[in-house]
């Protein structure tokens, strides 16, 4: 009797630890969106809108690295592509921004159609290579493209008429725009993750071998995954393209992929804050230090270095590890 009462108290007891967990990590969340919504207030809305670019960027990235396991070298195919595929829908075929971003997406998931089939088919190092030579292919492809201008880009790209009647040329427009897209695509990771298909995912990261052994297509669910990847970036690329009207080299360059490798890692792999908190680290530094002695890279650099060494899982990361976030009911995963 004895025994029933104490495990009807330790589980009462964790029941109210989850809901206070849920509660506190809830109201996080609001405050950082009432946070974004003031933002502009104070902040430059094209600084903050090239913020939240990045940070989808890394977040559908993070969907393939710290889910899948998969390290790929090739992003910024499918977020210079977008670019180029939204720009040039929407100043060359005169589309609405919301269907020119819809080509983006759509470009950029058949883009990462094409390189998953062939990446797929290696593991580790393998795979990361064959992601980095289709994708200086691509780059070769775009500075020889005539619907791409070559090394002058597409320029001059018009942002429209949100939907035929919101004017996104406003700053203020365009921001709230870029911020419900950066929230929808947030959610749609989320989703991804915590669905049935996410969790095969995770078990695939943990233990490719033994999820084949219990008849998981594994082929399949990274092509699904990667693919998924692929289209989320492509909504990261083609909002930037809107947002700075321009679309050129620079977002398809071996480079661009390297940078958001690195605000993945500097943020946390496996997290979904985290790639959040390592793009909003990397655009302020290259923002406010552009105009320093020091060249930004090096300042990067050197910050990298010291997170690698000093925070190992990555600045989430680490916080979800410690206790203070066991004890705020955050959990980090490897």
């Amino acid at each position: 009797m004895a025994d029933i009462t104490d495990m009807t108290s330790s589980n009462t007891q964790s029941s109210g630890l989850s809901r206070k967990a849920a509660a506190v990590q809830i109201t996080f969340l609001a405050v950082g969106l009432i946070a974004l919504l003031l933002a502009p207030a104070f902040l430059y809305p094209i600084f903050l809108m090239k913020l939240l670019c990045f940070a989808l960027f890394a977040c559908a990235f993070n969907l393939l690295l710290g889910y899948t396991g998969l390290l790929s070298f090739g992003h910024a195919t499918f977020f210079g592509g977008a670019a180029y595929f939204t720009a040039h829908a929407a100043k060359e075929w005169g589309l609405t921004p919301e269907l020119a971003i819809l080509v983006g997406v759509l470009g950029a998931a058949v883009l990462g159609l094409v390189m998953g089939f062939f990446a797929i088919r290696r593991q580790g190092i393998y795979f990361a290579m064959i992601t980095l030579a289709l994708s200086q292919m691509f780059f070769f492809f775009c500075l020889q493209a005539e619907f791409t201008k070559g090394e002058d880009g597409l320029q001059g790209v018009p942002r429209g008429h949100l939907f035929g009647l919101i004017d996104l040329a406003d700053p203020t427009n365009m921001y709230y725009f870029v911020l419900s897209v950066f929230v929808i695509g947030l959610v749609i990771i989320w989703r991804f993750v915590n669905s049935p298909f996410g969790m095969i995912l995770k078990s695939i990261r943990e233990n490719e071998q033994r999820a084949i052994s219990l008849g998981y297509s594994v082929q399949y669910y990274k092509l699904g995954a990667f693919v998924m990847s692929a289209a989320l970036t492509g909504l990261a690329g083609g909002l930037k393209a809107l947002v700075f009207q321009f679309a050129t080299l620079t977002d398809v360059t071996w480079q661009m992929s390297g940078e958001v490798i690195l605000m993945t890692l500097l943020g946390g792999i496996g997290t979904l804050v985290g790639p959040i908190f390592g793009s909003g680290l990397v655009v302020t530094l290259q923002n406010y230090l552009a105009t320093s002695a020091i060249p930004v890279t090096i300042i990067t650099g050197v910050v990298f270095m010291v997170c690698v060494l000093v925070f190992r899982r990555g600045l989430v990361g680490e916080f979800y590890a410690s206790r203070l976030g066991r004890a705020f009911g955050f959990e980090h995963r490897k």
